[in-house]
């Protein structure tokens, strides 16, 4: 392992050079398609191992679903009605795991359920533990401190928050005033949020890259069928393009698997999504209530739904509603009434209204096809279908179906080991306890972070507070980026975005394969997503990007054109 290199690496090379080097390698070990959690999980595991693996995205690094997730590293409290125990098991395991090998972006979260009866929904769980299909309603005390009890039962391994505790109506009340009185109690456990999963992924990324200089990964190109079982990679921003030829594809791709089998030759019906919708507000109120909680509740049907603080805004999720296409999903205005409905009833003392609204998205979650009537009760669990090689396609294809952010290293290592034993390899590396870019060697107190802050910033002659924000943003990989930032002529904030530089976006676009203003501004960042993008910001970022980038004059305005239109339609966000 290049432990040391990993967090600094660079993506070596631009997209000619790197394709030109795959292709000359004739023989690839594995082509991993789809570039979110599931594929550069794999990516960072078998690049571990010393395979050659290409891993090739469309768009951009998580842009699809790992984008648009509820932002939480749970251990899936809801799976246990279902009678999921192993998938509970292992969440909470990789929760814990990641608790530790990423702390700069995954959190401890406190999280209260509120209770609105002693003894009812105990018929109902038992039901849908027993394979009915529908969903538990009203899930009383008694049900509660069941599931909570098994809940911190399941995630003793590498235990690192408290377990559970309850508190009476009087109690909870006087803790959060806004809450509804029809509670009769209330419980609290922890599960964890994770606050730039974008980034995560891109560090995933280069830590693979940093594992296997043979290897390469490659955003923005679309895969094609060749001649002879071959494969063909072309980039989708210039002429650029390669042919290889996988001994193995694995099929990554999300809520676009069956899209890709059919490129393959290999058509297939083994997606059946629902759609995730979530909206986040500028609410001062309601984060002082919250106190870094989050509350886990129910909806008037049953559902369940969430609010928490996320990086300064209040985050409110989600809605589970079938669905097929990704790439036109957004988050329709009946679900922005339905969350704010929710949280309506659920805080009734404070005011929710769609003018709070900073941001919304919406994805697809890629679970298998189902004929389930209720959404939620479908498995939230993975498996991995192989289509074995036929005449004309020479490499068999594992395709990742189902899975969810929490699980994708203990996923990853299922697959990763799969693969090995077809290819007579052995395991060298395990990932249980490998840091994850920006968490190498973070300090694990707060003032051991104090102290790093402190020190680099008399190293860089930066200031604290400045280090302070590149740490959040970064980690330990801070220390690579203050370094250029400190170097970097004249750094200044970003207009309406002072805790971001120009320094700072020099370093990301020259160094993480940035290919569109979007990469950028929805996940290089976190600007979008906190609704702090401005006409002005955008102009600011596009202008930066292209002269870094060597963009002319027409294809900026394309650029600022193509982000706009994004947050118009999918977010909304009018910036006219």
């Amino acid at each position: 392992m290049n432990a040391n290199a990993a967090g600094a690496a660079a993506f070596p090379g631009g997209m000619g050079e790197r394709m030109a080097a795959m292709e000359a390698r004739g023989t690839l070990d594995v082509l991993i398609v789809g570039a979110g959690v599931n594929g550069a999980g794999l990516f960072r595991d078998l690049t571990a191992q010393g395979l050659d693996c290409l891993l090739i995205e469309k768009n951009d690094y998580a842009a699809g679903t790992s984008a648009a997730p509820s932002r939480l590293i749970h251990g899936g409290l809801k799976y246990l009605e279902t009678g999921e125990f192993r998938l509970v098991a292992q969440s909470t395991l990789e929760r814990n795991l990641l608790l530790a090998n990423a702390p700069h972006y995954v959190k401890p979260l406190p999280t209260l359920i509120p209770i609105f009866s002693w003894t009812k929904g105990i018929g109902a769980a038992l039901r849908t533990l027993f394979g009915s299909k529908s969903a538990p309603r009203s899930r009383g005390a008694l049900l509660v401190k069941i599931g909570l009890m098994l809940y911190d039962f399941y995630g003793a391994r590498h235990r690192v928050m408290p377990r559970h505790s309850t508190a009476s109506r009087a109690a909870s009340l006087r803790d959060l005033p806004a809450l509804t009185p029809d509670i009769v109690a209330t419980g609290t456990y922890y599960d964890a949020t994770v606050t730039h999963p974008e980034r995560l992924i891109l560090e995933l990324v280069r830590d693979g890259l940093a594992d296997s200089p043979r290897s390469a990964a490659l955003n923005h190109v679309r895969l094609e069928r060749a001649d002879g079982g071959a494969l063909m990679v072309r980039s989708l921003a210039g002429e650029a393009a390669a042919t290889v030829r996988p001994k193995i594809v694995v099929n990554a791709a999300g809520p676009w698997i069956d899209e890709v089998n059919a490129i393959l030759g290999a058509p297939s019906r083994m997606i059946g999504g629902t759609k995730g919708s979530h909206i986040l507000l500028d609410h001062p109120d309601l984060l002082k209530e919250l106190k870094g909680r989050m509350i886990y509740f129910e909806a008037d049907d049953g559902r369940i739904c969430l609010v928490f603080e996320y990086l300064g805004r209040a985050l409110a999720g989600s809605t589970d509603i079938k669905a097929a296409n990704p790439d036109t999903v957004r988050c329709e205005p009946d679900e922005v009434e339905y969350l704010l409905e929710s949280l309506r009833r659920l805080l009734p003392k404070l005011r929710f209204s769609r003018d709070q609204i900073v941001y919304v998205y919406s994805g697809i979650r890629p679970l298998p096809a189902s004929d389930a009537k209720d959404p939620g009760l479908i498995t939230r669990d993975h498996a991995t279908p192989v289509l074995e090689p036929v005449a004309g396609r020479p490499y068999p294809v594992y395709s990742l179906v189902g899975g969810k952010w929490t699980t994708f290293r203990g996923y990853a290592e299922e697959v990763a080991d799969m693969l090995l034993k077809r290819l007579s390899a052995s395991r060298k590396v395990s990932t249980r306890d490998l840091a994850i870019g920006g968490g190498r060697d973070y300090p694990k107190t707060e003032a051991a972070r104090q102290t790093w802050i402190a020190g680099l910033a008399r190293e860089t002659g930066l200031a604290e507070k400045r280090i302070g924000e590149l740490f959040a943003h970064y980690g330990t990989t801070a220390r690579v980026v203050a370094a250029h930032v400190a170097a970097f002529p004249a750094d200044a904030p970003l207009p309406d975005a002072a805790d971001y530089s120009t320094g700072e976006m020099d370093y990301v676009l020259r160094h993480e394969q940035v290919g569109s203003l979007a990469d950028l501004a929805f996940r290089r960042t976190t600007l979008a997503v906190t609704g702090r993008l401005t006409a002005r910001l955008v102009e600011a970022l596009a202008l930066q990007a292209g002269e870094t980038l060597g963009w002319d004059a027409a294809r900026s305005a394309s650029e600022i054109a193509a982000v706009r239109e994004r947050l118009k339609t999918f977010h909304g966000v009018d910036l006219t």
